[in-house]
């Protein structure tokens, strides 16, 4: 039995599979991820993006944190793609509890899942630092650089930043979704970022089975691994 086959196998066993998804499942619907060689991580800016995306620099520098973060973090035309779609599928037909993801895309949103927790929030949530006032990202996208709220306050992305601590009810949700999971497949993360990473420790299923391009620190703790991408994994599955 192949890889694939084995995948496959372990999927229909499952009835309640969650998927924990990083970056890597958003790169081909052309959205970069961070720390590849060609990743925002390794390109140059005045400042290190570690350092932009964090807490006191939007404080201190709001200027140039919008002018890195509606350049780099906004993919307003971006589709969901394959592995999307296939995870999407898998919830529909009652197979899959959810998807715990990393990513600030929407992306798994549009592609019709509708148990998605957002560990590091959404570009398509934005509220008032001053009264909390919700903005959508249209309304962010057509006011200055610096968008403002009526009361003058500056308006920040829902968007978990350096320095700032994820926030305890979607902790909570995930980590009752991890519980709960017979199969829990990863999907293009490399499992370095935490507090995030460290949430599959809580795992306490049948099999754990990583999808990603490279390996991850949970390697050994895997039952499967395949190192390709998700496009050419989840073309072979049968997720209907």
């Amino acid at each position: 039995m192949n890889q694939i086959e084995q995948l496959q196998n372990l999927i229909d066993k499952s009835s309640n599979i969650v998927f924990f998804t990083g970056a890597g499942i958003s790169t081909e619907s052309n959205i970069p991820d961070f720390r590849s060689t060609s990743g925002l991580y390794n390109q140059e800016y005045p400042y290190p993006p570690e350092t932009i995306l964090s807490h006191h620099f939007f404080m201190d520098n709001p200027n140039e944190f919008y002018r890195f973060y509606r350049n780099k973090m906004i993919y307003r035309d971006a589709k969901p793609n394959l592995a999307h779609e296939a995870i999407a599928n898998l919830e529909r037909n009652g197979k899959c509890l959810g998807v715990i993801t990393q990513n600030i895309d929407n992306l798994h949103q549009l592609a019709g899942s509708t148990h998605v927790v957002e560990l590091h929030g959404s570009v398509y949530r934005n509220h008032c630092t001053k009264c909390n006032k919700y903005y959508s990202l249209d309304e962010i996208i057509s006011k200055d650089l610096v968008p403002c709220c009526d009361c003058g306050g500056v308006i920040k992305p829902d968007v978990i930043l350096y320095e700032e601590a994820l926030d305890e009810s979607v902790i909570d949700e995930a980590l009752k979704m991890i519980l709960s999971a017979d199969l829990l497949i990863v999907c293009g993360t490399s499992l370095s970022v935490y507090p995030a990473a460290g949430f599959l420790r809580y795992f306490r299923g049948n099999h754990l089975v990583l999808l990603n391009k490279t390996s991850t620190p949970y390697d050994n703790q895997a039952d499967l691994i395949i190192q390709d991408s998700l496009g050419n994994i989840f073309k072979q599955i049968n997720t209907k």
